[in-house]
């Protein structure tokens, strides 16, 4: 008993509390979904309606952003991320292909504050007639952008590499094809940018800055969210698998994993629902290095997860209910500290 209770004082003292974090709330928003850091002081946010804007972090001044992207927003689609690289802007969104069908595109401008004029590099195919699971996150690697395309509510169609839908895209930044896809190392029948499939609504997808590898987040149904390791030419399973979650009628979906599909380092059931996440590096909070921070819509927290050693995944709840459903998270490029989108706000998130 003394053992465990000494164990317990121990795992308690060690799990961050909200007091103690200060949330500084920067401006107000509407419906905001992306954001991605420009300079140390700009940050570039999407509103699903379709606004673009420019948020000053320090002096709170607000930009508005001109663009030509042929978006509709429709249920859980409109603007979606929106990233930086190298002086241009890419923009994950729900392109309106005619008659209510949809897809989820990419798109490419060179940066300026007044005016970004698009052009798509990536459209999922087929567009479909739904107002569900577009994902969908972006993340550069060296030349390569990947991009989590949602399956559009179609359940079986990410198990089918002939569709967009429900997988992990890889381009290389211009638009061209990666001739190391999976199309061309001994899956003929997948779609040439397809690098991963069997997804059901990835929203968060990162690089991580120490082991170079890319990370996702995907919603289940009910239950069934995961954190996982984006595998070239593997299959999470999605509808075969259930990852431990079930129809929203209560049914069975599949079991939480079995041999042949790609296993998720975290699930979580029931389902927190998984949206941004973003691997650790910084000064403000250095004791967190390495670790994965998971933003959630469902019960409104940011969890950390300890992976480095996959057969002991720790997790924390860093704070809960404190600034509304989490969409987004940003890592300050200079300081370390962190920026949420939250209950319609760009919230600062920095020690006490």
């Amino acid at each position: 008993m003394k053992i465990l209770f000494i164990l317990l004082i121990l795992i308690f003292s060690n799990i961050a509390k909200a007091e103690d974090f200060n949330f500084i709330k920067i401006v107000d928003l509407k419906d905001p979904w992306g954001s991605t850091f420009v300079s140390q002081n700009n940050i570039l946010v999407t509103e699903k309606g379709g606004s673009i804007k420019l948020v000053n972090v320090n002096n709170k001044n607000i930009n508005l952003i001109n663009h030509n992207l042929n978006f509709l927003e429709h249920g859980q689609g409109g603007l979606l991320d929106i990233l930086f690289n190298k002086n241009f802007v890419y923009v994950a969104y729900t392109e309106n292909r005619g008659n209510w069908k949809t897809s989820t595109s990419i798109a490419k401008a060179k940066f300026n504050n007044k005016d970004l004029i698009f052009e798509n590099i990536f459209q999922a195919n087929p567009p479909i007639d739904s107002g569900y699971h577009f994902g969908s996150r972006l993340a550069i690697k060296g030349n390569y952008l990947f991009a989590s395309a949602g399956e559009r509510g179609q359940g079986m169609i990410a198990q089918d590499p002939t569709k967009h839908p429900g997988s992990i895209i890889r381009i290389n930044v211009d638009g061209s094809i990666p001739k190391d896809n999976p199309k061309f190392k001994g899956k003929s029948d997948w779609l040439p940018e397809i690098y991963q499939i069997g997804i059901r609504n990835p929203q968060g997808l990162t690089l991580s800055p120490f082991d170079g590898k890319i990370y996702l987040s995907n919603h289940g149904a009910r239950g069934g969210d995961w954190f996982g390791e984006a595998k070239k030419g593997e299959n999470y399973g999605w509808k075969i698998l259930g990852w431990g979650g079930k129809n929203y009628s209560g049914t069975k979906i599949g079991p939480k994993w079995k041999p042949g599909f790609t296993k998720a380092i975290q699930y979580w059931v029931p389902s927190i629902a998984t949206s941004a996440i973003a691997i650790y590096k910084g000064e403000e909070f250095k004791e967190w290095n390495g670790h994965a921070l998971i933003t959630s819509l469902k019960d409104k927290s940011l969890r950390k997860l300890i992976f480095d050693n996959l057969s002991d995944v720790r997790e924390e709840i860093i704070f809960k209910d404190k600034i509304g459903r989490i969409r987004d998270i940003q890592i300050h490029p200079k300081n370390g500290k962190i920026y949420l989108l939250a209950g319609s706000k760009l919230w600062l998130m920095e020690k006490n």
